[in-house]
C-alpha cells in the first residue's frame, strides 16, 4: 500500500509539472483497482504531490526561482511587437496590476480553483506568484483545496457503488 501511495504522489507531482498527465484518471483507476486504499490517504498523497510540483511555477512567477536560459522568454523591445502581441501584453499587465491591487481576490480565486479547477489551477498558481501571494498562504490554500478535490474524487466510486447497489 505504501508503494502505491508513493506512486500516486509521484504521478501527482509529475502531473503538476506536465499538465498533459491526468491525475484525475490515475486516481479513478487507482481506487477502482485498489479498493483497500483509503480515499483520504490518496487525497493526501495527491494534494502534496500537486502542490510541491506547482511550487516550481509559483516561485518562478514570483521571481524566486531563476529559470535556465533556454526556458526564459526573450525580451523584445515593445516597438517590435505585433499589434496582436501588444494587446496580449497589455491585458497581462492589467491582470498583474489587478492582482497586486486586490490580493484578497487572488486568494479567493486561487482557493476556488484549487477545489473546482476553474479557472485552471495552473493559471491561478502563476497569477498567485505574480501577485506576490505569501508562500504559506499559497501552500495552505492549495493543499486544503487539492485535498478536498481529490478526496471526493477518490471516494466517489465507493459512494456510487453504495448508493446504486
Amino acid at each position: 500500500m505504501l508503494g502505491l501511495l508513493f506512486l500516486t504522489f509521484g504521478v501527482a507531482f509529475g502531473s503538476a509539472i506536465l499538465p498533459f498527465i491526468s491525475i484525475e484518471l490515475f486516481v479513478l483507476g487507482m481506487v477502482t483497482q485498489q479498493p483497500g486504499i483509503s480515499w483520504w490517504w490518496i487525497g493526501i498523497a495527491v494534494a502534496l504531490g500537486q502542490v510541491l510540483g506547482k511550487l516550481l511555477y509559483f516561485f518562478a512567477a514570483r521571481g524566486d526561482l531563476h529559470l535556465p536560459k533556454f526556458l526564459r522568454r526573450k525580451e523584445r523591445p515593445t516597438k517590435s511587437l505585433s499589434p496582436r502581441r501588444q494587446r496580449w501584453k497589455n491585458r497581462m499587465d492589467r491582470v498583474r496590476d489587478r492582482c497586486h491591487r486586490h490580493p484578497h481576490w487572488m486568494f479567493g480565486t486561487h482557493a476556488v480553483s484549487s477545489v473546482v479547477g476553474l479557472p485552471p489551477f495552473m493559471f491561478t498558481t502563476v497569477l498567485a506568484g505574480l501577485a506576490g501571494m505569501s508562500s504559506s498562504l499559497f501552500v495552505t490554500t492549495s493543499v486544503l483545496g487539492r485535498f478536498a478535490r481529490f478526496s471526493v474524487l477518490a471516494a466517489s466510486p465507493g459512494l456510487l457503488t453504495a448508493w446504486l447497489g
